[in-house]
């Protein structure tokens, strides 16, 4: 089937986010395998319409006005065990992941549970938590390039800093990826131990992107800035910061995307006026165009 009998118009974004925040979008299309996200890919290059591959649409902001373009949606959500290793595509959940290879007695990935993204979005922000990093245990990334196609790219290829990866840079799609764990028998407890910390530390039931700034250094995240600024609960609309952490923008009533830039604005401005330190968001806004 061509891709053009496969696409819808007119999705709502606020459906497909988890911040519950976003206008329509002008073409929509679901992929569940990787032949199918390579010709959507190609099919925007050559209509010339720019595209978006969404995942499980956590650390996105979507503009009130919509997408006027592709959104993308990566449901390639296959997961493969060799042993110690672990093969995912891109649109596995990176917390389930975490829960999977947890109970096998693999470690590495406790972190992950808990983390309201998709494998390939892991990889792209190097997702983490509590000092680990998605970067810690990948092995490999099969990636498409539109200008030469599908290609393994090794780790000793990649870069990586916070929540920073060499894949914004570049032009294409993360396919799926391989992770290399260790064995132990204690992982199962861990990654309990770490959803136990993140449900009582996060607003974990609220609309919200995850962490909205990037942390300034380990010494001083930027929550615990924030939250010094005496910033909990300064609300902008239908956006608030968190009470229970303070990196957190929630959409408390009908946000609107316009309502969380103003927040992060006044956030930025007042840490800034108090610490000298400017904080960078984190959340990728997508906007109209």
């Amino acid at each position: 089937m061509r891709i053009e009998e496969l696409l819808q118009s007119g999705r709502s974004l606020k459906d497909l986010s988890t911040f519950g925040i976003g206008g329509p979008v002008r073409y929509y299309l679901e992929v569940s395998q990787i032949t199918q996200i390579v010709q959507a890919i190609e099919w925007s290059n050559q209509n010339q319409i720019p595209y978006f591959i969404l995942g499980k649409g956590s650390n996105c902001l979507f503009d009130d006005l919509g997408f006027d373009g592709l959104i993308i949606h990566n449901k390639i959500d296959f997961c493969d065990f060799e042993g110690c290793r672990v093969y995912a595509g891109a649109g596995y959940s990176f917390s389930l992941l975490g829960i999977q290879t947890a109970k096998r007695g693999l470690s590495g990935l406790e972190f992950a549970s808990g983390i309201p993204g998709s494998v390939g979005g892991a990889i792209y922000m190097n997702a983490g938590a509590n000092g680990s990093e998605t970067c810690q245990t990948l092995d490999e990334v099969l990636f498409y390039d539109p200008k030469v196609g599908q290609k393994i790219i090794s780790r000793e290829q990649m870069s990586f800093s916070h929540r920073t990866s060499s894949f914004q840079s570049l032009c294409g799609v993360i396919l799926a990826a391989r992770f290399t764990l260790s064995v132990n028998q204690d992982a199962r407890k861990e990654q309990l131990a770490y959803i136990s910390r993140r449900m009582a530390s996060q607003p974990y039931a609220a609309k919200s992107a995850g962490c909205v700034f990037r942390n300034p250094s380990p010494e001083m995240p930027a929550g615990l800035l924030i939250d010094r600024c005496g910033l909990k609960g300064l609300r902008c609309g239908g956006a608030e910061v968190s009470q229970i952490h303070a990196n957190f923008i929630i959409n408390v009533k009908d946000a609107s995307s316009s309502d969380v830039m103003a927040l992060i604005k006044q956030v930025q401005q007042r840490v800034y006026e108090t610490t000298k330190k400017w904080l960078e968001p984190e959340v990728r806004l997508v906007s109209f165009k």
